[in-house]
């Protein structure tokens, strides 16, 4: 199974949430939208909020890990894994990459920047934007964090390995055609 899972459901839930508009089918005769009786939707069913509900789940499980062992917020380990991953990288592209508020963003940066884990550089090509790295300190968390979150994806592994392959297609179905 794709070692990113919970960031590919997080992103499809952020993707669906946002893109997905419900539509409201017009009566023949150009009146107001008609709307489907309440009967014939069933919420347990819908897609959007069944990937939402287990995207949560997913990133409760482990944050509850990163936050018992080392006062981690989700927001921080989004930002933090994402500078990890991307080396140097902007406020702008953490929200554009991982769909974090920029407000957010910025909130999580700061706390690490305070607690020593992250440095904040001024961008040489637009003087308007910050990069942000890691620092030594940030990089020894990280491979505490990413021990928790591999031990974290092992044990998904093993719980979908049944349908890991039919999971991936259809995690790649939505995030490459998702209407």
């Amino acid at each position: 199974m794709d070692p990113t899972l919970a960031r590919i459901i997080r992103c499809i839930c952020n993707d669906v949430k946002h893109s997905i508009a419900p539509t409201r089918p017009r009566s023949p005769a150009k009146g107001p939208p008609m709307t489907p009786p309440a009967s014939s939707f069933d919420l347990a069913t819908f897609l959007p909020y069944r990937m939402t509900v287990a995207a949560e789940r997913l990133s409760t499980g482990l944050a509850r890990r990163y936050r018992d062992d080392y006062g981690i917020t989700i927001a921080e380990w989004r930002v933090l894994v994402h500078v990890a991953d991307a080396g140097s990288v902007s406020i702008r592209e953490i929200h554009r990459r991982v769909h974090l508020e920029k407000s957010k963003a910025s909130r999580a940066a700061a706390r690490l920047q305070a607690a020593g884990y992250l440095s904040k550089q001024v961008n040489g090509d637009d003087r308007r934007l910050i990069a942000l790295t890691l620092t030594p300190a940030g990089a020894a968390l990280m491979q505490d964090l990413l021990r928790i979150a591999l031990d974290y994806q092992h044990r998904l592994d093993a719980l979908l390995a049944p349908h890991a392959a039919a999971l991936d297609a259809a995690l790649d179905a939505i995030l490459t055609d998702a209407p």
